[in-house]
This record gives structure tokens, sequence and C-alpha cells, in this order.
């Protein structure tokens, strides 16, 4: 029987009170009753308008059809034919502006939790089936993949499995990418995303780490060594700060060395000998999912208060809703309407406070979004010792300065035909971050797809 009650099935998750002082996941997932009962909401529309919302085109009502009948494996099977990486999309992938986005069960009601069925069917297949993918034969091509993010691992897969011998070069020591130093635990655990490794080593991809492009090799040595295509997924791990005095002092952190140091060196494990500076009161500056995660893992370090400072109201925070929802949760505070001028030093080099100022919204900006005008004579002082500035991020510049004839935007963003991924430089394709600057996961993947297919016709002649 259809299911026609107008919410979803709540998410079985740790208490705020408990999670927020441990790292373990927060959201625990479906039973298989919930998962059926949820899959049984949708109503498989004729013209599948979630597949669109997709950027990957998962055959969305195709694979909740195998769920409502309890065949979770071939529930998985329909979503492994588009997605190399269906449980971190399950969990990490903003499906609200997305695939749910235009279910029509939301007209009236809330959207099917599609999300959440992806990631039971990705779990139950992981914890059920233990059979590793089917190599493929190898066609003879050669291609190198920069970056081992969600963008390169997309394109590695497709690759793959058509017969391309692949290779993913990973500037750091352990694969993954941002899904490993950027995304906490408790959101995105590791072992879900080396499950997903390992089965892309399976079908044959090679992941060579510690191999920074532009300095271990260049583009031009790669081709030299037989490579016919180059995809650059590198991602965006350059941080920005604001430039305001103070940001020199001990205790003031990019977002991306903070969470780096919290997720890839494990500094939250008991007897970890990673330096992290365990703030009291931590400010962080952002109101995106960085500095949801940075702030949420500062509270979970032992923060006594944590502040997210953020220089507009919260309908234009830029944050997924349910992670602004689970921050407030765990007692995070919101200092909305406020602007940080200075970061002040204790003499001795260490943070003892920020400067900030009140804000009011003007007139709407090139974004669209409101413009903050400052109040005069608002200054204030925030009494912290540890700020973490999460105010986005920008290519490296490395493979654009040892690359000859790979155009560029002003910002560093590398120019690629929409469609393909093709760069200026021939036989070099891009995607992800290092194109769009810092995005969603899911997005990188569909760069990474489309990319793969256009490689594929570049060398074969045929479509993927």
């Amino acid at each position: 029987m259809p299911n026609m009650s107008l919410k979803k099935n709540e998410m079985p998750s740790q208490e705020p009170q408990v999670r927020s002082r441990n790292f373990e996941e927060v959201a625990l997932g479906y039973t298989e009753e919930q998962a059926i009962d949820e899959a049984r909401r949708c109503l498989n529309c004729k013209n599948k308008p979630c597949v669109g919302g997709c950027p990957v085109n998962i055959m969305i009502p195709e694979f909740i059809a195998k769920m409502a009948e309890g065949d979770f494996e071939g529930a998985y099977q329909v979503i492994a034919k588009s997605s190399a990486l269906p449980a971190v999309c399950g969990r990490v992938c903003p499906q609200e502006s997305q695939c749910e986005k235009y279910c029509v069960r939301g007209i009236k009601g809330e959207p099917v939790g599609i999300g959440r069925l992806e990631r039971f069917a990705a779990d139950w297949h992981n914890e059920h089936v233990s059979e590793a993918p089917i190599r493929p034969g190898s066609n003879g091509h050669k291609i190198a993949v920069i970056g081992s993010g969600p963008s390169g691992l997309t394109c590695a897969g497709d690759l793959a499995r058509l017969g391309y011998e692949v290779t993913v070069f990973e500037a750091l020591h352990t694969p993954g990418g941002v899904l490993v130093y950027g995304i906490p635990e408790f959101r995105l655990p590791k072992a879900i995303v080396q499950k997903e490794i390992e089965g892309l080593k399976a079908m044959g991809v090679r992941i060579e780490t510690n191999m920074v492009i532009g300095r271990s090799l260049s583009i031009d040595e790669l081709f030299g060594e037989g490579f016919e295509a180059v995809f650059i997924g590198s991602g965006a791990g350059l941080p920005r700060f604001m430039n305001i005095p103070g940001e020199n002092l001990k205790g003031v952190y990019s977002a991306n060395e903070f969470l780096t140091r919290v997720n890839l060196m494990k500094a939250y494990l008991p007897g970890s000998d990673t330096p992290i500076q365990r703030g009291k009161r931590v400010a962080v500056v952002g109101g995106g999912n960085v500095a949801m995660d940075a702030a949420r893992c500062a509270k979970r370090l032992g923060a006594e208060e944590v502040y997210i400072v953020y220089r507009r109201s919260e309908a234009e925070l830029p944050a997924r809703a349910e992670e602004v929802e689970h921050a407030k949760e765990e007692g995070i505070v919101f200092r909305l309407l406020n602007n940080p001028k200075e970061i002040l030093g204790d003499g001795t080099g260490s943070v003892r406070g920020m400067e900030c100022l009140e804000m009011e919204l003007g007139e709407p900006d090139a974004s669209g979004r409101r413009r903050p005008v400052e109040k005069a004579g608002s200054e204030f002082v925030l009494d912290v010792d540890c700020v973490i500035m999460a105010i986005g991020t920008s290519p490296n510049p490395l493979i654009k300065s040892t690359t000859e004839g790979l155009e560029t935007q002003s910002w560093g963003g590398i120019i690629v035909n929409e469609e393909t991924g093709l760069t200026s430089r021939p036989g070099v394709y891009a995607g992800g971050d290092a194109v769009t600057g810092a995005a969603t996961v899911i997005l990188a993947m569909g760069a990474g797809k489309a990319a793969a297919k256009a490689i594929h016709r570049q060398l074969s002649g045929e479509e993927a």
C-alpha cells in the first residue's frame, strides 16, 4: 500500500547533549521497516522531476521502487549505475536543494527522503555484500587523475568501468580529498569513505599518495609517461582570510587547517599528538557548511562557548538548514548581523578577544543578497581565545603556474567547457572546486562524470 503521509519518516539520531561531546555519527540511519515505509511515499511519477534535480542523474524512482519491495541490493545496484559514492552522497548531499526540491510530494507536504533512502541502500550493501566489484579488461588507454576528492574519484571510477588504466595522484598521505580532511567524522565516518575507495581499487584504479602535481610531477611529465588524458580534480584548498589586524595571532586558524588537524590528523582522539588549540571560547567567522563543521568540532573538543559570527541574517545563511538546526541543538550561539573588525592580542601573541561591528542589511548586491552595512558606533568585543576563519577557499595556483596554456579565471578557477570539462589545454580536463570554487560534493561528482564521458569520447569515438 502507498504511504500518503505528508511527513517523512524521522531520521533516528543521537541526542544533542550526548553527541555534542563525541565524534560518532549524529544520524543513525533508517531501520529496514522505516526505509520501506518511506519508499512507499514515492508516487513513481511518469516525468521523474527528481532525476532532473540530481547532478549525476540517478534513476531515483527506480531505486526507490526496489526499496519499497524490500529489494535493498537491487536498489543499490540502480544507484551504483550512476554514482560511485552512494554512501557518501546519502549523507552529505544537499538533497533539499536538488532532487528533493523537485519531488511532487513536496508540493503539499514534505518530499520523499531520497537522501536517507540512498544512504540506507548503500549501508545495507556495504554490510551484507562482500564481493569485490568485477575488474573490467583493459582497453590499453592510460588516464591520469589529479586529486582524490569526489570529482577525481568519480572520474576515475567511470573510466575504470570502461576499461581505462587510471592512476590517481593525491597530494596528501591519505586519499579522499575533502571527504577525509574537511567533513567531520560525525557527519561522514571515514571508514565509509575508505570502503568506497577500496571498491575503486578493486576495479583497477591505482592511487599514488604524497604526489603534488606541479612539484613531484608536472602535467607535461604525465603526458611524457604515456598518459593520454589528464583530469584535474584538485579542489579548492587555499583558504581565504579577511586581512584584518590580528589574523597572525596564535589561536587563529583557517577552517581548512582546523578541520584537517581534527579530521585527517585525528586531533580529537585521546592521546593524539596532533597540535591543536582547544579553545574555551571560540568564534567561527562565516555561515556556510564549513563554518558549521568547524563550530561543531570546536564544541566536541571541549569549548564552553562557540559562536558563529556572520555578517548577514539567518535568511542569508548559505549552510544547509539541517546543519544549522543541528548546530543550534548542540548549543552553538549564532551572532548574526555581526562582522569582525580586529582580532585582539593579549600581549604574548595569543588571542584575547575579537572586536566586532553590528551590521544591518541594505540593498541587494551582485549575488542578489542584501548587502550588509556597518552600524556606526556599534563596536563591541567578543570574549574569545580562538578564532576560526571559514569565509571560503580558492584553488591552489600551483598547477596553473606550472602548466603552460591553462587558462584560469581572475580568482584562480580553471576555465573549462561546461559540458565536457575540457580546458584550454588539449587533452586536459578539469572539474569540481578547481573550476567552480568551493561547492558541493555532488556537483563535483557530476563534473567528474561529465569529464569521464568526454575523455572516453575523445579516445574511443564512442558514447560512454
